[in-house]
């Protein structure tokens, strides 16, 4: 990694929301040009902040190669744990924008992506899936362990901890937060330019951002859109209350003696 880049981790996979990692890639692709919003029309998402360990079929290029011709600063993107991520993230003090969403919603959104991500296994029923999710039998693994260990890693390095649901609920005051933290200080009417190029309704329309440039051999928007709601408690309309309570049961036993809180509705 090159000391200019910036780095946008979550742990996978809050596709199809306003994906969490996707809204904040546009979000500091625009701040890294100036609020230039038309720039930020320049290419696919997948090209303008290469997926660092993503390895898709072809035509689709793997994230090192387009790491490679992809000039500084750069901005990457990863779903890697802590203890997986390079050390050169920090030998390099590349400034780092980890967002977490909670876990509910983030199970959810995981589930759909799957449904429409060809190059993972079927995922099964909702029923046969959320077991599995909370056991971390899924690719990225554990929800826990991403979350805590990057809560934990925060104040040992030049990461920014940003909530999904801080996102949804002020989307102005968190672009102003990612705008200090990347040492930009640009005015108001940036930050209303930023914010409505990254609404949900202009991600979903705008073809660079919405995953329309994916061959549907990789994702397949017809089982399942990449913009599916944007919206926060959406897991109310999937849990049952036996799921609800297994759920909560488990998390109240990983997540014990963390500061790290999250909310499920705003």
């Amino acid at each position: 990694m090159e000391k200019p880049d910036v780095d946008v981790l979550k742990y996978s996979e809050a596709l199809g929301e306003v994906p969490d990692g996707t809204w904040m890639q546009e979000i500091v692709d625009c701040i890294m040009n100036d609020g230039d919003v038309e720039r930020s029309r320049r290419a696919p998402t997948h090209v303008r902040s290469p997926f660092l360990e993503i390895a898709s079929p072809p035509p689709v290029p793997s994230g090192i190669d387009q790491l490679e011709v992809t000039p500084s600063p750069r901005l990457v993107k990863t779903h890697l744990p802590y203890e997986l991520v390079p050390n050169s993230f920090w030998q390099q003090k590349c400034k780092t924008i980890y967002v977490a969403r909670n876990a509910k919603d983030n199970a959810v959104s995981y589930y759909f992506f799957d449904l429409m991500n060809k190059t993972q296994p079927h995922p099964g029923t909702w029923e046969e899936y959320l077991p599995k999710y909370i056991r971390g039998d899924v690719p990225w693994g554990s929800w826990f362990d991403h979350v805590l260990g990057w809560w934990n890693a925060r104040e040992k390095h030049n990461i920014l901890y940003v909530f999904y649901e801080d996102m949804k609920e002020d989307p102005k005051r968190e672009i102003r937060k990612v705008m200090r933290f990347l040492g930009k200080a640009l005015p108001e009417d940036v930050v209303e330019k930023v914010y409505q190029h990254t609404s949900f309704n202009a991600m979903k329309e705008n073809p660079m951002a919405n995953y329309s440039s994916i061959p549907s051999n990789v994702i397949d928007q017809s089982v399942s859109p990449f913009m599916r709601k944007g919206e926060v408690s959406d897991w109310i309309n999937h849990f049952s209350e036996a799921q609800n309570k297994m759920f909560d049961a488990e998390y109240q036993k990983r997540m014990a003696g963390s500061t790290l809180k999250f909310r499920c509705k705003i």
